[in-house]
């Protein structure tokens, strides 16, 4: 029985132009090795089946070819072509750097780059995964790479650039290899399947294609999968019973129930699903990719980022014909709430469902969803049901009692519009040079201007301004009524317990400056600060007692005078003093024990 090659293996690339996907990279290197100018070391990255390591074996075997061909490649004829294709190159070594990464390992392979090369011109070491040399290993290898011998090349490969140290970096060319785009994938699977006398159908090279998610290898090792199980002939079925990969039907079926607005037949179709052995989450992100390829249709110019087969393709567009770019846009935002809180749901398929009926909900009938109106086009009220803003008053509740309604202002009453009067909008004015202040429209309440004289009330100045809304006293008081009120106030913040303010207040009589404006006269800044805190209250209380809104106060700290001594704040050096005098015996304890005063 013959031994079974995987078709990884069996079909990898030999040459330049049989590497799939990445033409950039490997005519950059087929330039350098015409033209000569081979860098000491490359370091090849990308992601895992995209050819790092396959280009890499190629350059190594064409740069040490004896018969080059005009298009660069390797012969396959000569004695160098021969020993590599059957591994017993000595010129080409390869190194897993994932089990060889210490500090030793590196030392052996610099230890035979002293040797010059057995056949052919170059030395060749390829380092595979060479992310995970050791940090230690990495700078046992700095000098080595950056003056290598003329006749070593060395060629790195790894899926993860970003572990590798940065002066590793600095002395590589360094090539990005490119995922494999899904048209790629699907042509070279069915050269392979026609190679090997199985009949595929398209559209399962395609799924295989989207499910290898870039890497070639992946691909390969599904497509021998695939025709393990099927045998020489594989369909779309086969194809989605095997890799456990949702039916497009689904999708289509279950945007057309959701168009339809159908609730029960949107949750049948997702408990069938569910019976099949899919995953809710894996379903919520297929209709979200389904809702995407449908948006991309609507746009022939965007048709092209569609990566499924022709037949395919055809659906998506004749089902986008009935769908608008609003509602997709809709759709997708709630799927995609649905995804992201899919994992932390108690009741992950209820969360599901409930998304489904939402989307559901979005249409009000087949084919069309409810298009938002913009706030000028809502149905407005009959202009006779509407007063004009300007005059409309809410009428005094008719549970209100009869003497509040009685004692309402007389122009209030008067103001109340008709229900039924109906006035026209008046077409807008250009605004004026000076803009007049807007008329007030009295509240249906009573005010206290209604119980104040007219001295009191709030007036309007001559250019048409609106009335100060403070209200402004200016009734007369005497000095008696002053100091009475001055005085009561006072005694409230004693009875408080604000003894501080109390004293700042009391200790001295405020001074008459002008008109109604006092001058308050403190001792020190604990009494200052005190007074300043409780300033605007106090003023208010006093305008209030005196029945005048011009009083005012201001303070000003002054030094108490020698008639004051005894009612002085004292500072810790004053008391010290004050002690010793009544007994000297403490300022020679304060000597014998060596104390200081703290200030």
């Amino acid at each position: 029985m013959e031994n079974f090659i995987v078709s990884a293996r069996k079909y990898r690339p030999a040459t330049f132009d049989t590497v799939v996907g990445q033409a950039s990279i490997t005519t950059t290197l087929k330039n350098a090795i015409k033209n000569n100018h081979l860098a000491q070391a490359f370091l090849f990255c990308g992601p895992r089946g995209v050819g790092k390591t396959t280009c890499a074996r190629i350059l190594a075997k064409t740069i040490n070819c004896e018969n080059i061909s005009d298009k660069v490649e390797a012969c396959d004829q000569c004695e160098s072509c021969k020993s590599f294709s059957t591994s017993q190159s000595f010129n080409i070594y390869e190194l897993d750097a994932a089990s060889n990464n210490s500090v030793d390992d590196i030392r052996n392979l610099v230890e035979q780059v002293r040797f010059a090369p057995h056949l052919g011109k170059y030395k060749i070491y390829i380092i595979d995964e060479v992310h995970m040399l050791s940090t230690q290993a990495f700078n046992a290898f700095l000098k080595t790479l950056e003056e290598p011998p003329a006749y070593a090349i060395f060629i790195l490969a790894t899926t993860e650039k970003q572990k590798i140290i940065p002066t590793i970096l600095s002395r590589c060319q360094i090539f990005d290899f490119n995922r494999i785009r899904v048209d790629d994938i699907a042509s070279h699977l069915g050269m392979i399947a026609e190679k090997e006398n199985v009949v595929a159908d398209p559209e399962a090279m395609h799924i295989i294609a989207q499910k290898a998610d870039g890497a070639l290898r992946d691909a390969l090792s599904m497509f021998d999968q695939i025709v393990s199980y099927a045998g020489s002939e594989v369909t779309y079925k086969h194809a989605i019973e095997n890799l456990n990969i949702l039916d497009y039907d689904y999708y289509f079926k279950v945007t057309d129930k959701l168009l339809e607005g159908n609730f029960s037949e949107t949750l049948l179709i997702f408990d069938q699903i569910l019976k099949n052995g899919f995953d809710g989450h894996n379903f919520i992100n297929g209709l979200s990719q389904h809702f995407r390829d449908l948006l991309v249709s609507l746009d022939g110019a965007t048709v092209a980022l569609m990566e499924v087969s022709q037949g395919t393709k055809d659906r998506y567009l004749q089902q986008a014909g009935v769908c608008s770019a609003n509602y997709l846009l809709s759709m997708m935002d709630i799927v995609n709430l649905c995804d992201v809180q899919y994992k932390s749901a108690r009741n992950q398929r209820l969360h599901v469902e409930l998304t489904l009926l939402k989307l559901c909900s979005l249409v009000t009938r087949a084919g069309e969803t409810p298009a938002p109106q913009p706030a000028a086009a809502l149905p407005q009220r009959p202009a006779a049901a509407t007063p004009a803003p300007a005059r409309a008053q809410p009428p005094i509740a008719s549970d209100a009692p009869a003497a509040v309604a009685a004692t309402a202002p007389a122009a209030l009453k008067a103001e109340a519009p008709a229900a039924t009067k109906v006035e026209e909008p008046l077409p807008p004015k250009p605004a004026p040079a000076k803009a007049s202040a807007p008329a007030t429209v009295k509240s249906p309440t009573l005010s206290i201007n209604d119980f104040l004289g007219e001295d009191a009330k709030p007036t309007a100045d001559t250019e048409g301004t609106p009335a100060k809304k403070k209200l402004r006293l200016t009734n007369d008081y005497t000095t008696e009524q002053f100091e009475k009120a001055w005085k009561e106030i006072a005694d409230h913040y004693r009875n408080a317990g604000r003894m501080n303010l109390y004293a700042a207040l009391t200790k001295r009589s405020p001074v008459v400056v002008e008109g109604h404006k006092y001058l308050l006269y403190v001792d020190n800044l604990v009494m200052m600060t005190e007074v300043r805190e409780a300033r605007a209250d106090f003023i208010e209380d006093l305008r209030a007692k005196l029945g005048h809104s011009d009083v005012q106060l201001d303070m000003e700290q002054v030094v108490a005078d020698s008639s004051d001594t005894d009612n002085r704040l004292y500072t810790t050096t004053d008391k010290y003093k004050r002690m010793v005098e009544k007994n000297p015996v403490l300022q020679d304890l304060k000597k014998q024990l060596d104390l200081e005063i703290d200030f």
